[in-house]
């Protein structure tokens, strides 16, 4: 795998793990975690949400499904 999807998978793996731990988070909470930018974040909520792990209850705010997950180390 190429050095920068490795990245990307790590990172999209990082966010996950922010908003489960979080509870329900901003975007913009999300760009000042990771020091991303939004359309980055946008990015990544996207495939998160694609794979039915995280939902947008409201407009700017994101929540994890419940939807099981089994995570690597």
């Amino acid at each position: 795998m190429k050095p920068t999807t490795d990245r990307m998978l790590t990172r999209i793996k990082d966010v996950y793990l922010y908003i489960r731990d979080q509870g329900t988070v901003s975007t913009e909470d999300l760009v000042d975690a990771f020091g991303i930018t939004p359309r980055t974040v946008q990015r990544d909520l996207s495939v998160l949400s694609f794979n039915g792990l995280v939902s947008s209850p409201s407009r700017g705010k994101w929540t994890t499904t419940n939807k099981r997950v089994k995570l690597s180390s």
